[in-house]
């Protein structure tokens, strides 16, 4: 166990504590959230109002914090007009404890039932969206806690495939193989589905997505972004990009 949680330290979670920026240092209306864990942690996210009916819960992935997604955070407030609440995973950002894959499965769980239970914020209309690391974690929760829809940015078949990846010759699948086990979990969920991943990401290949899309319930779709590498798919085709999640919304009722 000693030896997974080192792992999953250096391997998996890069947080950084310092945020480098908020909305409200872009004008950008916002509420600073704090809600509990079921082990106790104060998580910290910003809930920020739109115009439409929808509100997106944000899964980011695995490095910096909420602050590093301000850029996104504000083109998705401007073209989609959606609810969004975005969190900081234990040990990121202003959010107490140290990250594990049980530990950000319990942050996940806690922002669910927090955002359910806000006034303005329509239960039956919440859409996740996770990006790597936070597709997995999106994928766990919505086979426990189903959305309406789900959107997977560059997510990831497990993490004995990836660590095989990048490290083929050490015996790390083998220690990883129940680790963010994404291509099992993904069976377990029956809800509108949309992946959307780089021809050109290097960090994940693009044939996870298809393993996952492929393994997939109905309905679903997979969007391939044409010269997007993993952390670039919102900005190289931008108006394909949004114009993509913006069709993907609308389906849902």
């Amino acid at each position: 166990m000693l030896l997974l949680d080192m792992l999953e330290r250096y391997f998996v979670f890069f947080p950084v504590r310092t945020l480098p920026t908020t909305p409200g240092d872009t004008n950008l209306t916002f509420e600073d959230v704090f809600f509990l864990s079921a082990d106790q942690y104060w998580i910290h996210g910003w809930f920020i109002p739109g115009t439409s009916k929808y509100t997106l819960l944000w899964f980011h992935g695995n490095g910096g914090n909420i602050g590093h997604r301000m850029e996104e955070i504000l083109i998705m407030h401007h073209f989609l007009g959606i609810n969004i609440f975005i969190f900081d995973y234990r040990g990121y950002g202003r959010s107490e404890g140290k990250p594990s894959e049980k530990g950000v499965y319990q942050d996940a769980k806690a922002a669910i039932k927090y955002i359910q239970n806000r006034p303005e914020v329509d239960s039956d209309r919440i859409i996740y969206f996770g990006r790597s690391l936070g597709a997995a974690i999106a994928i766990h929760s919505a086979s426990d806690l189903p959305p309406a829809g789900m959107i997977l940015v560059a997510p990831f078949t497990s993490l004995s495939d990836i660590a095989s990846l990048k490290f083929p010759h050490l015996p790390l699948k083998w220690l990883t193989r129940n680790r963010y086990n994404t291509i099992s979990k993904i069976q377990k969920v029956h809800t509108s589905l949309l992946i959307m991943h780089g021809d050109l990401d290097d960090v994940v290949p693009l044939t996870h997505s298809s393993r996952i899309f492929d393994t997939a319930n109905q309905p679903k779709r997979l969007r391939v972004l044409v010269g997007a590498g993993h952390n670039d798919t919102h900005s190289i085709d931008s108006y394909n990009y949004w114009n993509i999640l913006k069709d993907f919304i609308n389906t849902i009722d």
